[in-house]
């Protein structure tokens, strides 16, 4: 089992579901650890084809795919990100949604394929830190609670030297964060719209799957890359339109609230308490 690489550059690994993913809870951090020299990768799973089109001259339902594949790869050149591997499955849609049944969706499509194709991901790679979405993927998309699963299914299994030999050597990531969005951080935001007479209604469901703030391990300060942050949403023009919920607020304003970023520990089992500095201390 392979824990360390000598004399070459960290990496980092972040492991999404669909294009814009990465931007809202990890552009910061993205950005902030590529311009320190650490190896950015980012895995999307799907191309986000059944997305919202903010504006219908960027493109058609059939079109999303490809035009949503070239904003991501905006954003991550935007990001300092060095490499974007899309695992090319389709996009399932909101919970409850038709596209969920579609026998193509990344939720229909079985664990024993997607996990070695992590595994390989990982092995090939070989990242110190992984992150990807907590188990209720933010807000409960189908798609972010598939890519939890089976990040984490291949995260386990990637250091374990019997399973899936054919994808290359085993390799033991040193840490594994969630993305964990504080429930604190969602009933600011709600506060913030309300005082501004902007519509918070759809607030009440992320207070219901925001993490609990004491279980955050570290608090990432990103002001430095709020720029390249924020940069980076605009490339992903079809999503993030001027109706966008986090567009209710003054730029200023939602800049200040996106300028940190929150990640659970995940493994190594963090002790009772524990408060982390950044992603890759003590690595």
């Amino acid at each position: 089992m392979t824990v360390a690489k000598d004399n070459q550059p960290k990496t980092l690994l972040a492991v999404f579901a669909h294009p814009d993913d990465e931007a809202f809870g990890t552009g910061g951090t993205l950005a902030h650890y590529a311009s320190a020299g650490v190896e950015v990768a980012l895995v999307c799973a799907t191309r986000g084809e059944v997305g919202e089109i903010s504006d219908p001259s960027l493109a058609t339902p059939e079109t999303l795919g490809d035009v949503r594949e070239t904003e991501l790869r905006c954003a991550a050149e935007t990001l300092g990100i060095k490499e974007v591997i899309f695992l090319g499955y389709r996009d399932s849609g909101m919970a409850g949604t038709p596209e969920n049944d579609d026998p193509r969706a990344f939720i229909n499509v079985p664990a024993a394929e997607v996990i070695p194709r992590l595994v390989g991901v990982i092995r090939r790679l070989r990242p110190e830190v992984v992150i990807t979405f907590e188990p209720n993927g933010i807000y409960g998309h189908p798609d972010h609670i598939a890519i939890h699963r089976h990040t984490l299914a291949a995260f386990q299994a990637a250091s374990d030297p019997a399973r899936y030999p054919d994808q290359g050597e085993p390799w033991q990531p040193a840490r594994l964060f969630y993305t964990a969005l504080p429930r604190s951080f969602f009933v600011t935001m709600r506060d913030r719209l309300l005082a501004v007479g902007a519509d918070a209604n759809e607030f009440a469901r992320f207070e219901d799957y925001g993490w609990a703030d004491e279980e955050v391990h570290v608090t990432l300060d990103v002001a430095d890359e709020i720029a390249d942050k924020w940069t980076s949403f605009f490339c992903h023009r079809t999503q993030f339109g001027p109706d966008n919920l986090f567009r209710r607020l003054p730029d200023d304003e939602v800049k200040r609230l996106m300028s940190r970023e929150y990640y659970a520990l995940a493994w190594p089992k963090p002790e009772p308490g524990l408060r982390l500095d950044d992603l890759f201390v003590g690595l």
